[in-house]
């Protein structure tokens, strides 16, 4: 089997995170196999779309870099080819017109709920002649469901699940404005595009009986169906703003890379065995919808933090150092030219190994951009005693003659605290104070050396005045 899946959100706002998470299966599942990963936006609620939701999930699916094949499908411009299926589904006797005026529907939902029974279509006008037709009424098309029976999913994460045809009513598939109603408009986009297996999240498990009898109505193979649990709060419940971020573009602005996120999305819900860091690659080789878990996942922002921190560490230093210039772009009192970036590049082996975002990173690399005078933290500005300026005098004299490698910073440094009776720690801290207006920073003589020594002679100068 050639396999070939498809994500096909709607864009009404922007990707959120369990459609991200869906999409990665899909993409994975098609890689696993060697076959297709296509997208289609269906975006026939004309009134709710938007073309910038569009291109946020376009942009949030690039981000993930979760590459499709063959070109977008945008299911509005196929809306003739929905009404052409039903149509001939009218002609094989498979659905029919129905006139019902929209007061009748309504009656027919207040008798339903007056006894207790779910609204359904009666089907007054499934064996009516056509001709009995109330003049002035553009009739809708229905799906001549069958009555007795059942339909059964065999579905490749939830078993089989079954429904008896009773217990459905004969669906609209097309308006009586002619627009396709959305359980049809996806049957016929799945089996144009040849789609041979649909992973969606399993609140699309209702439908999919429904989805079934269209099928089979017009004698089309079936593809397989996948339903992925949805992902739900730490407290168990709907994951929801309250909850933290939800949105792909969320997760991307609070500063966490995109394999980090990709990583955890995948153990969200998928295992195998032990294994925690899992890379694209292989992610890809060992992908199987059978090792879905059928409960639903429970997001751990913490964990997807910690996660995060580990990409962030194994990152290429030169892509870290691009990203942390971008982030720094907008805040005053930064000179953000190539020393900065030569300096915040230079010292970026050091800065990585605390940070577990991206945010946590710029924040720490900032004060490779300052100009001088810094801005000091308080506590900072407490190691700045008179005792403590007068000693970074003292060591300005000592650094100015060393050439500022980090072994000889080093040296200096332990040599100047031995010959003053001081431990390295009692001149370090003020040091960096001096240098970072912070009390934490990457070791200080990695520091020093990521400054060069007129940057740093500068600094000292103006916190020791």
């Amino acid at each position: 089997m050639n396999v070939r899946t498809r994500f096909a959100p709607s864009p009404t706002g922007s990707l959120h995170i369990g459609g991200a998470r869906v999409a990665l299966f899909n993409y994975l599942f098609a890689r696993h196999h060697g076959g297709a990963f296509l997208l289609r936006i269906e975006d026939t609620d004309r009134e709710r779309s938007t073309g910038a939701a569009t291109q946020t999930i376009l942009d949030g699916l690039d981000w993930l870099g979760l590459t499709r094949d063959e070109q977008t499908v945008f299911q509005s411009s196929r809306a003739a080819r929905h009404a052409d299926v039903a149509h001939e589904m009218l002609a094989r006797g498979r659905a029919y017109y129905c006139y019902c005026t929209v007061e009748e529907l309504k009656q027919m939902r207040e008798q339903a709920a007056a006894e207790g029974r779910s609204p359904r279509y009666d089907g007054r006008w499934r064996d009516r002649d056509p001709r009995e037709a109330p003049a002035g009424v553009k009739p809708a098309i229905r799906l001549k469901a069958p009555r007795d029976g059942e339909t059964v999913v065999a579905d490749l994460v939830q078993g089989t699940v079954r429904v008896a045809n009773a217990e459905m009513d004969d669906l609209i598939i097309l308006r009586s404005d002619g627009t396709p109603t959305y359980l049809h408009a996806v049957v016929v986009d799945d089996h144009d595009m040849a789609i041979t297996h649909v992973i969606r999240g399993d609140d699309h498990l209702t439908n999919t009986f429904r989805q079934i009898q269209i099928y089979q109505a017009m004698g089309w193979e079936l593809p397989l169906f996948a339903h992925t649990p949805l992902i739900h709060g730490a407290d168990g419940a709907k994951l929801s703003k309250r909850h933290g971020a939800q949105s792909v573009t969320e997760f991307r602005e609070q500063g966490f890379l995109p394999e980090a996120v990709c990583n955890y999305l995948l153990r969200l819900g998928w295992s195998h065995g032990d294994l925690e860091i899992v890379d694209r690659e292989e992610a890809i080789r060992l992908f199987d919808i059978a090792d879905v878990n059928r409960g639903p996942s429970r997001m751990d922002f913490p964990k997807l933090t910690n996660l995060n921190g580990v990409y962030i560490r194994q990152a290429d230093d030169d892509r870290l150092t691009r990203e942390v210039l971008h982030r720094l772009a907008h805040p005053p009192g930064l000179a953000l030219g190539s020393i900065a970036a030569g300096r915040i590049r230079a010292l970026m082996p050091q800065l990585k190994e605390r940070a577990k975002t991206l945010i946590e990173l710029a924040d720490s690399a900032a004060f490779l951009a300052r100009v001088v005078p810094l801005p000091m933290e308080p506590k900072a500005a407490a190691q700045l005693t008179p005792e403590a300026r007068i000693m970074l005098r003292e060591v300005a004299q000592e650094l100015e003659a060393t050439d500022f490698s980090v072994p000889a910073l080093d040296g200096a440094l332990r040599t100047f605290a031995e010959r003053t009776g001081r431990k390295l720690g009692q001149v370090a801290q003020p040091l960096r104070a001096a240098l970072t207006g912070s009390t934490v920073s990457p070791g200080i003589d990695a520091t020093l050396a990521a400054l060069g020594r007129d940057e740093t002679l500068a600094r000292i100068a103006a916190a020791s005045a």
